[in-house]
């Protein structure tokens, strides 16, 4: 009996075999797809022939960028390290800028999105998270502060 029931599941397989090719997927495998018969409507074929009697654009004019002004920044900055008070956390503190609140809040973000660090505005210092004060100096001096000391 085990040979008559080995012998069933080769016609099986061999059933199976023969009716993939019916399917279609091994014949395409090869082959590139074919091309349709006849192009498709294009409904702005006419219009590729008047292309050249078209009228030409007129050139663009080249805009200026207006050229602003960078406004001064402050005259100086005191960059130091502090761990007093902040459970021994390292923050570098930014003393001296003389800006508004607003700027402050703006050069703070400029900052923090700069250094990758955390940090907030504390009266009239910046306060960010880590020792930063290698780093900080040239940040400043982009911005425009004319004098900064790292203490």
């Amino acid at each position: 009996m085990a040979t008559t029931a080995t012998a069933t599941t080769t016609t099986r397989a061999t059933t199976t075999e023969d009716a993939a090719p019916a399917m279609g997927k091994r014949d395409k495998k090869g082959e590139p797809p074919a091309a349709p018969a006849a192009p498709f409507n294009n409904p702005f074929a006419a219009l590729s022939a008047q292309r050249e009697t078209l009228p030409q654009a007129p050139a663009a004019p080249v805009a200026q960028a207006p050229v602003k002004a960078e406004p001064k920044g402050p005259a100086r900055a005191v960059v130091r390290m502090e761990r007093k008070g902040r459970g021994g956390k390292e923050v570098t503190v930014v003393e001296h800028l003389e800006l508004p609140a607003a700027q402050r809040e703006v050069w703070l973000k400029a900052l923090k999105n700069s250094l990758g660090c955390g940090g907030v505005v504390e009266d009239d210092t910046l306060v960010l998270q880590g020792d930063q004060r290698e780093r900080l100096p040239a940040l400043l001096e982009a911005r425009g502060v004319r004098k900064v000391t790292v203490g």
